[in-house]
């Protein structure tokens, strides 16, 4: 059982890095070098206790964030509580990263001692560095071929610049590898097949480089703290509590970054991270929240005996006691049944079934403390990003932006059973992932479904069929053509039937102009000396309307036009309004076909922000979409950044292709700029997109 822990004995990590380098296996490692779990899971065999999803196992990824507390006795002798964030390395699910760093109180990047700094860990560094988040570096698969430790410290120099301290070295290395040095203690440090470690001396062939790395990381740390700097150039050297002690001090700050080094798969160096979490990590007391109030901004100290102020960070669908909102307790103490107010809607909240998460796994707690990370069930008017406060005090967390979706795909029920339950399943996955947003399009009569990229897409689809058991087939996305007259006409709309009784008589007359782009519609009435009365001309408007909406020559919606009712007959027994509404489609198609039309295409604002090595092909590749660069520019970090006009049908697909032509690197924002005329050769293909009513 967790017990309850202080504020300042209280630890949250997050791990951050590319997909592969083995997060969740350092995270599972962590967890039963700790006794939290019996054994390590594995991710390849589908027994991981973080990736539970049937998605997740089939593709043997992390699909979402994943919470593993411990309990942890570090090396200085004090016992703290880990709660280690497990987050997704795959970018389609970046959202997941963004829900853990809103939280965390210390990024830990896992890197490949194989693969080395890979272009994840290069994105996410600079999310977690914007947000001023404390950040240290673990080297994993040290065991593996191809292991190169001195190369990755080259690369961690090269990516992220000053304030990389190594903090160990690997003693052997690949599947020699048998232990590590510690720079600090410089004493060896051998593992035996249980995890744990022995100290020994350090061996002859490295003692000569270890040597020089321990004065240099001395040198580094010492150089943070001008009294203990002076003490050393007198010659009098700081124990290693001192230089833990300073050198927390300079993680907090973002002056420093440790490297530890190790291998989740033989536990080699896993009990020193857990050591470095607690010892040189900050805790929550050492980082205050932001709030809003208003438009003010001011911090909240996390205060257990302070007002109580939570956040919710995640929200899990779970099949047993339903929704779940993860959250952190920012101030106060926050106790079961506790009653708190949603001060995004004004809702009102009890704490009711309150648990410590691992995994599947749920342990009921009757209180969470400032700082401190649990999950409460059956929240009716909750959701991620929300702030819980007493009543009468409507503060919010100041929270980063996160990005738009912007893959998307049409979803098309497969039958009527799956129609009835869709809107539902779909309402509860866009509350467990607001990366995923969902719309209805009635210009273009299609469910339109938008996330990070195509796998994002799939494993909601999958996850439709497996928990709600709606199944959807996958259409293209319509693009919302539209068309308008190229020129000035006149024409005539008749509707004369009579069949005993009543007739239907109806004549207008009807003159069609051309209006600038994004005018919309114009109605003008010019009926003079009672040609035609007037409670007669609202349903000829209407009968325009009507047309235009349902589609013109092509069958796209008609825009940019001006309709002059300018003559008509009528009959006094047998007009109607639904003889003029009629009459006034017939002319309206008549005039439009007479003045000649052009279809309209979307034309999108797209902003691509790239390495300027990628400039070129984005650049030409832009060209062959037929986009119009406008320009480009200089960016952050190096980057260039380019804005261009491109057509919306070239840009179905982009979030996939330019990930694919940038390794990774290209990022983009895009967003409706006007309408223009599509070519006359693509015409054609525009109508083959329309739905099967037109």
């Amino acid at each position: 059982m967790v017990k309850s822990y202080p504020t300042d004995r209280i630890r949250n990590v997050v791990l951050l890095g590319h997909g592969g380098a083995g997060k969740t296996s350092v995270t599972e490692a962590l967890l039963a070098r700790a006794g939290a779990i019996p054994r390590a899971g594995k991710v390849d065999d589908g027994t991981s206790v973080l990736d539970t999803e049937a998605e997740s196992i089939k593709r043997k990824i992390s699909l979402s964030l994943a919470l593993a507390p411990f309990e942890w006795k570090a090396s200085d002798g004090e016992t703290y509580k880990v709660n280690v964030i497990d987050t997704p390395g795959y970018v389609d699910f970046e959202a997941e990263v963004d829900a853990a760093l809103a939280v965390a109180d210390l990024a830990v990047f896992v890197v490949s001692a194989v693969d080395g700094v890979e272009v994840q860990t290069e994105l996410l560094w600079r999310k977690a560095a914007a947000l001023g988040t404390p950040r240290m570096f673990f080297v994993n698969k040290e065991d593996k071929d191809r292991a190169d430790f001195h190369s990755v410290i080259e690369q961690l120099n090269a990516a992220f610049g000053p304030g990389i301290a190594p903090l160990e070295l690997p003693l052997g290395e690949a599947a020699s590898l048998h232990g590590v040095a510690d720079l600090l203690t410089e004493a060896a440090l051998e593992y035996e097949a249980n995890g744990q470690h022995h100290n020994e001396p350090i061996p002859a062939d490295i003692a000569a480089e270890e040597h020089a790395l321990h004065d240099a990381v001395v040198e580094e740390i010492v150089s943070g703290d001008d009294e203990q700097l002076e003490r050393y150039l007198s010659g009098d050297a700081p124990s290693v509590a001192e230089l833990e002690r300073t050198l927390a001090h300079e993680v907090l700050d973002c002056l420093a970054f440790p490297v530890a080094l190790g291998s989740a798969a033989t536990g080699v160096g896993i009990d020193r991270l857990a050591d470095f979490l607690c010892e040189l990590g900050p805790s929550p007391a050492d980082r205050p929240a932001t709030i809003l109030a208003g438009d003010r901004t001011s911090v909240v100290a996390p205060d257990p005996a302070g007002q109580p102020l939570l956040q919710v960070f995640k929200t899990i669908a779970d099949p047993y006691v339903g929704q779940l909102s993860v959250f952190k307790v920012l101030s106060g103490t926050i106790k079961a049944d506790d009653k708190l107010v949603n001060s995004t809607n004004g809702g009102e909240e009890r704490m009711h079934a309150m648990f410590l998460v691992r995994g599947k796994e749920q342990e009921a707690v009757s209180e969470v403390v400032a700082g401190d990370i649990a999950a409460v069930a059956k929240l009716n008017n909750t959701r991620t990003g929300d702030t819980l406060t007493p009543k009468g005090s409507p503060v919010k967390v100041q929270s980063a932006e996160r990005h738009a979706p912007q893959y998307a795909v049409a979803i098309v029920p497969r039958v009527q059973a799956d129609d009835d339950k869709l809107g539902n399943a779909l309402l509860r996955l866009q509350t467990e992932d607001p990366a995923l947003l969902v719309e209805r399009v009635e210009e273009t009569n299609q469910t339109v479904m938008r996330g990070m990229g195509d796998t994002h897409i799939a494993v909601t689809i999958e996850r439709l069929a497996r928990r709600f058991g709606v199944n959807v087939d996958l259409a293209e996305v319509r693009v919302a053509y539209r068309e308008t007259v190229n020129d000035k006409a006149e024409a005539e709309g008749k509707v004369k039937k009579q069949s005993g009784g009543h007739g239907q008589y109806a004549v207008v007359n009807l003159r069609v102009a051309p209006l600038p782009r994004g005018s919309g519609f114009k109605f003008v009435d010019a009926i003079v000396g009672g040609a035609v009365p007037r409670n007669y001309i609202p349903a000829v408007q209407t009968g325009v309307e009507d047309t235009m909406a349902k589609g013109g020559v092509h069958g796209f919606s008609v825009v940019d036009v001006q309709v002059e009712f300018f003559d008509g007959k009528y009959h006094a027994v047998d007009s109607s309004e639904m003889a003029f509404k009629t009459a006034a489609a017939h002319g309206f198609k008549e005039a439009l076909a007479a003045a000649g039309v052009v279809v309209l295409e979307p034309i999108s604002l797209l902003t691509v922000t790239v390495p300027p090595a990628h400039q070129g092909d984005v650049m030409g590749d832009i060209t062959s979409r037929r986009g119009r660069v406008q320009g480009s520019s200089n960016a952050d970090h190096g980057e260039q950044e380019i804005s261009a006009l491109v057509p919306a049908a070239e840009l179905l697909r982009y979030a996939i292709e330019l990930r694919s032509m940038t390794g990774g690197r290209g990022r983009y924002t895009v967003q409706h700029h006007h309408y223009d005329v599509l070519p006359h050769h693509l015409v054609d293909k525009a109508k083959a997109g329309l739905p099967k009513q037109h």
